[in-house]
């Protein structure tokens, strides 16, 4: 039996939940989309839908149109709910606290929490971009769990030695060192060196 390269190119899932800052998961989406290499598998919840809708100037169409495949959140036969549907990992930007407990308790009532699911057990990288402050103890607890079964917590707190000029580089900067965690760097992210370190 021969053979071959697992993954070319590199998938990568994308889903936007409802919690505030939808515009994470699309700004993933237009930093992956100038990566020839990469394919992405994009999940909306119906609630990431309204908060597009509320906190962006895209139309759902146009944050579909930067995905390179869109998978209905109620479709749990979609492939990329298979493990043996080999991918890079898997970025939930924004992630809700409702997704956070569904991935927790390995509740995989939708397509989102199936797919990061099938991400942990297959011990793929599954990042989380947790919108939610201030924490309760159920929270973190939550947060414990995911983090126990092999996802990482990344909550997008601002990094200010950047300089950032704009929200647009804040959210950049977040974006970026999420991807990092994935296997894909943007080349121009600005990264802590030793001029940066206080004298």
């Amino acid at each position: 039996m021969a053979v071959t390269p697992r993954l070319d190119p590199q998938r990568i899932v994308i889903a936007i939940t409802g919690a505030s800052g939808a515009v994470y998961g699309i700004r993933a989406l237009h930093m992956l989309r100038a990566n020839p290499g990469v394919e992405t598998h994009l999940v909306v919840t119906r609630a990431g839908r309204a908060t597009i809708s509320y906190e962006t100037d895209h139309s759902l169409a146009e944050v579909k149109a930067l995905a390179d495949h869109v998978h209905s959140d109620q479709d749990l036969g979609a492939a990329i709910s298979s493990g043996s549907f080999i991918t890079t990992g898997m970025l939930i930007a924004p992630c809700s606290v409702k997704t956070l407990s569904g991935i927790a308790n390995s509740y995989d009532e939708t397509l989102t929490v199936r797919a990061a699911d099938v991400t942990l057990k297959e011990r793929r990288r599954l990042v989380l971009l947790l919108r939610e402050t201030p924490l309760h103890a159920g929270h973190l607890r939550l947060m414990s769990e995911v983090t126990a079964s092999g996802a990482i917590v990344l909550p997008p707190v601002p990094a200010f030695y950047t300089r950032p000029k704009s929200i647009d580089d804040i959210v950049d900067h977040s974006v970026g060192r999420a991807l990092d965690l994935l296997g894909f760097s943007p080349d121009d992210l600005p990264r802590w060196t030793e001029e940066r370190s206080p004298r």
